[in-house]
C-alpha cells in the first residue's frame, strides 16, 4: 500500500519552512522515525520522520522549495494491504486518523473509491489504495485554526477580514503577518518605492532572502511600526565581576558550562525583573491591558550563519549561575548547529543581545515583540576611572536597554538599568 506523508504541524504559529536537505532518494527502504526531509523553519531547522517503516516511491518537493503544513512531502509504500485503516505505530490507535464525519468514514469504507477534487476543498483526486498519513490538525469547520486565531488577536486583527490561502480559503499565520503588512493601518509604511536600476552603475548580483532573514526582516520591521521605542544607555564597572567569573571558571567547565558576562547578565536581569514587572510583561491594546508574566524566559540572541535566532532560557530566575551557563552553552552551541528545536525558541519574555564579541562602544537594538525590553551589551573595555578619589584602570562594559514606551516610563528605565549595572559591578550583591 502507498501512503502520502504530509508535512506534520511542527510548532506553534509555525505554518511552512524552506527544504534544507533531502536525504532520501525514491527506491530507499526507510525505517520508522528516519528523516525524509529538513526543513528551515521561522523558528529553528527541523527533520521530518517518516511514520513507518517502508521504500520511497516518490518525494514531491525539492531543496529551496518552500512546503505548508499538509502538503505532500513524500509517498511510501509499506508493503501492507491496502485496507482502509492507517498502520499501527506501535500502540493501539496510534496513527488512527481522525475522523471528521460519517462521509469520510464512509469513503474510508469503500476500497477503491477516489476522491474527487472540488472547488471548496482545492483537494486533487487521490487514487484507490493511496492513504494519506495527515497531521494533528484542528477538523472544526472553521477557516482558521485556533492558533492562527490567537495571533490574529494579538495582533489585533479581525480575522474575518483575512483571506486564506489555505485549501478551502483556510487561514493561516502566513496570512495574518501579511495582512497585518498590508492594513489600512500600514499601507503607508508598506508601500514600496520601486528600487532604482543598479545595473546602470555597474554589475549587480542577486541572492535569495533565507526563510530567516526574511522572518528577521518582517518581525523587525512590525516590531519598529507597533512599539514605541525608547533606549537607555548606561556602564557598569564589571573589573570584580570579571574576576570572580574567572576565579570560578573551572567550576564552569567541570559542569559544562562557560562562566561569561553574558551568563551573568542572564541572572541579573531574571532576577531584576520580579522587582520590575512592567519589563516582564506585554502590551494588549485591543483590550487595553497589561499582561504580566509569572515566570521569567529570558531569550538569547544567537548570530548564525542562516541569521539572527533567539533561543530561550526558561525560568531563568530559578536557576543559578552555573545552571545558567551550562544552559546558556548548550543552546547557542544546538542553535548554530541547527539542532535547536521550535519550542525551545518560544516564550521569551525579555531578551539578552550580547555584541562584545563583535567590538563596538553601544547600539540600540530594536525590542523582540511582543516582549517590552531587550538588553543589550557591548564591548567591555579598560579605561581609567576615578575610584575612591583615585584614578585607577577598570573593567567598563556599556549597556543598553530598549524597552516599549507605552508601558515603562523613562525614570523606570532608568532605574532599572542602573540596579542593573550596580548588580554587575558587585557580583555579591544578589546574596542581599
Amino acid at each position: 500500500m502507498i501512503i502520502e506523508v504530509r508535512l506534520p504541524e511542527i510548532s506553534e504559529n509555525v505554518t511552512s519552512g524552506e527544504v534544507l536537505d533531502i536525504p532520501v532518494k525514491p527506491g530507499d527502504a526507510v525505517e520508522k522515525e528516519q528523516t525524509l526531509i529538513e526543513l528551515e523553519t521561522e523558528k529553528a531547522a527541523v527533520q521530518v520522520p517518516s511514520p513507518g517503516k517502508g521504500t520511497v516511491k516518490e518525494i514531491p518537493v525539492n531543496k529551496g522549495d518552500t512546503v505548508h503544513v499538509g502538503d505532500v512531502i513524500a509517498r511510501l509504500e509499506t508493503g501492507e494491504s491496502g485496507d482502509s485503516s492507517p498502520p499501527a505505530a506501535g500502540k493501539k490507535g496510534a496513527g488512527k486518523a481522525p475522523e471528521a464525519s460519517a462521509e469520510k468514514r464512509k469513503e474510508r469504507e469503500e476500497p477503491g473509491r477516489v476522491e474527487e477534487a472540488s472547488a471548496e476543498t482545492g483537494m486533487k483526486k487521490r487514487p484507490a489504495g493511496i492513504q494519506e498519513i495527515e497531521p494533528k490538525r484542528d477538523l472544526e469547520p472553521a477557516p482558521a485554526s485556533p492558533t492562527v486565531r490567537r495571533l490574529a488577536r494579538e495582533l489585533g486583527v479581525d480575522i474575518r477580514r483575512v483571506s486564506g490561502s489555505g485549501p478551502g480559503g483556510r487561514i493561516s499565520a502566513d496570512d495574518v503577518k501579511d495582512y497585518v503588512k498590508s492594513g489600512s493601518a500600514g499601507k503607508a509604511e508598506e508601500s514600496a518605492v520601486p528600487l532604482p536600476d543598479f545595473s546602470r552603475w555597474g554589475p549587480v548580483r542577486r541572492e535569495k532572502m533565507s526563510k530567516v532573514r526574511q522572518i528577521t526582516a518582517r518581525s523587525m520591521a512590525y516590531a519598529w511600526r507597533t512599539v514605541p521605542h525608547v533606549t537607555q544607555f548606561d556602564e557598569s564597572d564589571i573589573t570584580n565581576l570579571a574576576a570572580f567569573l574567572t576565579s570560578r571558571k573551572k567550576i564552569a567547565e567541570k559542569a559544562g558550562g562557560k562562566l561569561t558576562v553574558t551568563a551573568a547578565a542572564v541572572k541579573v536581569l531574571a532576577s531584576l525583573v520580579r522587582k520590575y514587572p512592567e519589563f516582564n510583561s506585554s502590551i494588549d491594546p485591543e483590550k487595553g491591558e497589561i499582561v504580566f508574566k509569572e515566570y521569567v524566559n529570558v531569550g538569547i540572541a544567537v548570530a548564525t550563519d542562516r541569521g539572527l535566532l533567539v533561543p530561550v532560557i526558561r525560568d531563568a530566575d530559578k536557576k543559578g549561575l552555573i545552571d545558567l551557563a551550562v544552559e546558556l552553552a548548550d543552546l547557542a552551541e544546538r542553535t548554530r548547529t541547527k539542532k535547536v528545536t521550535p519550542d525551545e525558541m518560544e516564550g521569551g519574555t525579555i531578551t539578552v543581545s550580547n555584541l562584545g564579541g563583535f567590538g563596538g562602544t553601544g547600539f540600540s537594538p530594536v525590542v523582540y515583540w511582543p516582549q517590552a525590553a531587550i538588553l543589550g551589551l557591548a564591548r567591555a573595555q579598560e579605561r581609567p576611572a576615578a575610584v575612591g578619589g583615585k584614578i585607577d584602570i577598570r573593567l567598563m562594559l556599556p549597556l543598553s536597554l530598549s524597552y516599549d514606551h507605552r508601558i515603562i516610563d523613562g525614570a523606570d528605565g532608568a532605574r532599572f538599568l542602573r540596579a542593573l549595572a550596580e548588580i554587575l559591578s558587585d557580583p555579591y550583591a544578589l546574596l542581599l
